[in-house]
């Protein structure tokens, strides 16, 4: 029975079954492969085919590298080919912060090869920020020999470390030319915000510099030039293997500026140790021979990024050398602008040729008790246009400005450009519009109305009157003129110009466009009454300058101005001796020579200088002798220019 169970329980194999579930296993199997198979071969074709390029751009990217290549600066030259602003080769160390694991311990080895200061360690940080990841960081600019070599000989030893030759701007001349060329200096936040916004920014990729005041900005566009690229292969390391492709940069344009350097280098050598400016124009076409500002300062120290420490000192330095004084400086131009006041009386009717105004010393304005004092206390006498010019007669012009008024001073003085900004070549924001006052501006500067003693001191270029020695001179040439204005400029042509013409060619179109205005509203015989009256001041009997330009190879004419920088009290007499040296007097003067035919026409301003008519005049007469006669050694008697005689 016991047997019978066992046989009954023991289980027969089917073969047909298990055939069958391993036929299926098999399907399976081979249906997963297929799919994989398949899966593979699209995407193969996916990536091989149709994604081809995409892919092989990104691989590009790996191994291909667009370096930019920043354009040569144009050179600037003066009026006579001789280089004032120009490119040197500097080396430069730099890194590539991303790619390396200790960053601070890389720095460290470096400082035992090269002059790495902290300033140099906080300059980098700063600049990274800037750059894209993987890309390499300048970290120090203008490496010596020296360490070059030293660097050189370790360079195994940093492999994401490298030395780079750029072009660096220079100024050979260094302070004598720097508020008139300005200077270049790294690219900052606002520049590449100003660059994005006039669509810029994309030609200034690898160029570190850009033109921040002075012509340096103003033709930045000419200068500045095109850039160009290098197509590169790298290794892993980041290292060029080889150059696959070169599209070479434009260079900036090279620029001549109407500047007699000669000129510019003998005015600031007078003004060595002295506060003021000169501006020098020819007045044939209205180009700048000079335009000095004294103290200046080394534009070279912001090329490369100036250090706190040295900046901090040029901003506390008393002198104010960073202060651009021809174009920023506003001075009461005092009794230079007579001759100006004395036309347009004359035109206006108000004086004739033959008026004449009797002088104790003092005017009293009618109604009141109110006296406005001469510079001669005993009074010139008997004074027509002509003597009141010579001598410089305050009362004369105090009578003048009281039957002109207020209005007609303003309107005949802001057309000689006084209130106004020249339209010199130089960015709006370098040069002050000074102050011609009116009612108007009293009103909105000090919420008073306009009262008559207000207008009795603008008679004689003081009271709320302000101007900068540019306006003087530019005020100069329309009197030279005969109410004709050229705008001062500073470009006299580009190497374009030069390549086009033989010679140089006349000053740009656009800045000799002549305003007739003014010659139209005066008679020619006015113009030549001032313009006479300026010839005495210099060479007539009683001339206020005649000592000075006595016995002079050349006639000249001009006008001085003794600026008062604070108000004397009724009965106080000025004595510079006894007083502050930055209170006492301004000294300026205005030239034109030679008389008949003018070739220059100046305006100097001494801070704090004394009297125009001695300090001014004398150093007025140095420039014109150096420029016409080539005289660098003119010898003033310490008696004529310690002399206090008038305006």
């Amino acid at each position: 029975m016991q047997h019978l169970n066992w046989r009954h329980q023991t289980k027969i194999r089917d073969h047909s079954a298990e055939t069958n579930l391993f036929l299926r296993r098999v399907l399976i199997a081979f249906a997963v492969l297929l799919v994989m198979v398949t899966i593979l071969l699209v995407t193969l074709a996916h990536l091989q085919i149709f994604s081809y390029g995409y892919y092989n751009t990104k691989s590009n990217k790996n191994r291909i590298e667009i370096i930019p290549v920043p354009p040569n600066r144009g050179i600037i030259y003066d009026r006579n080919g001789i280089p004032l602003a120009i490119n040197n080769t500097i080396y430069q160390l730099n890194i590539t912060p991303d790619k390396i694991s200790n960053l601070n311990a890389q720095l460290d080895e470096l400082r035992t090869l090269v002059d790495l200061t902290d300033e140099d360690i906080e300059n980098f940080q700063k600049e990274r920020r800037g750059y894209k990841a993987h890309r390499p960081v300048p970290l120090k600019d203008n490496l010596t020999q020296q360490e070059i070599a030293r660097f050189v000989v370790n360079q195994h030893r940093f492999p994401f470390v490298n030395i780079t030759g750029n072009q660096h701007r220079y100024y050979p001349y260094g302070s004598a030319l720097t508020h008139v060329l300005g200077y270049v200096s790294k690219i900052n936040n606002q520049d590449k915000a100003r660059l994005e916004e006039e669509d810029k920014l994309s030609d200034y990729v690898g160029t570190p510099n850009i033109g921040k005041i002075g012509i340096e900005r103003f033709y930045e566009d000419l200068l500045h030039g095109t850039p160009g690229y290098e197509e590169v292969e790298v290794n892993n390391r980041g290292k060029i293997v080889r150059q696959l492709n070169h599209n070479p940069p434009l260079a900036g344009e090279d620029i001549y500026l109407t500047i007699d350097l000669n000129l510019q280098l003998y005015i600031q050598k007078l003004l060595a140790g002295r506060k003021g400016a000169v501006v020098a124009i020819d007045p044939n076409n209205g180009e700048v021979l000079a335009l000095v500002s004294s103290p200046s300062y080394d534009p070279n120290l912001f090329v490369g990024g100036i250090s706190s420490a040295k900046y901090k000192a040029l901003l506390e330095d008393p002198d104010k050398p960073l202060f651009n004084r021809a174009m920023l400086g506003t001075y009461p131009p005092a009794s230079t602008v007579k001759p100006f006041i004395a036309v347009s009386a004359l035109s206006e009717g108000v004086i004739t040729p033959k008026t004449v105004v009797s002088d104790p010393g003092y005017w009293q304005l009618p109604g009141t008790e109110k006296r406005f004092r001469d510079w001669l206390r005993w009074g010139h006498g008997k004074v027509d246009v002509t003597k009141s010019l010579e001598e410089s007669v305050d009362t004369y012009y105090y009578q003048v400005a009281y039957d002109l008024g207020i209005d007609r001073l303003y309107f005949w003085m802001n057309k000689f450009g006084y209130g106004e900004r020249t339209g010199i070549d130089i960015s709006p924001n370098e040069e002050s519009r000074g102050i011609l006052p009116s009612r108007e501006w009293k009103m909105g500067r000090y919420k008073q109305p306009w009262l008559q003693g207000d207008t009795i001191p603008v008679g004689i270029g003081q009271g709320y009157w302000t101007a900068t020695p540019v306006q003087l001179a530019k005020a100069l040439t329309i009197m030279v003129n005969d109410g004709k204005s050229y705008i001062p400029h500073l470009l006299k042509q580009t190497r374009s110009d030069l390549l086009n013409e033989d010679n140089f060619p006349p000053s740009p179109a656009a800045a000799l466009k002549v305003d007739t205005t003014l010659a139209g509203l005066i008679n020619e015989k006015y113009w030549q009454i001032a313009k006479d009256g300026m010839y005495k001041v210099m060479f007539g009997t009683r001339g206020t300058a005649r000592k000075i330009y006595a016995g002079s190879p050349y006639k000249a004419a001009g006008k001085s101005g003794t600026a008062q920088v604070y108000g004397l009290k009724a009965d106080e007499i000025y004595n510079a001796s006894q007083i502050p040296e930055h209170l006492r007097d301004h000294a300026l003067f205005i030239a034109f020579a030679p008389y008949d035919k003018p070739k220059i026409a100046i305006a100097v301003v001494l801070e704090n200088g004394g009297s125009g008519s001695s300090k001014g005049g004398a150093f007025a007469k140095r420039i014109l002798d150096y420029y016409l006669l080539g005289d660098d050694d003119v010898k003033i008697s310490e008696s004529i220019l310690n002399m206090r005689q008038g305006d």
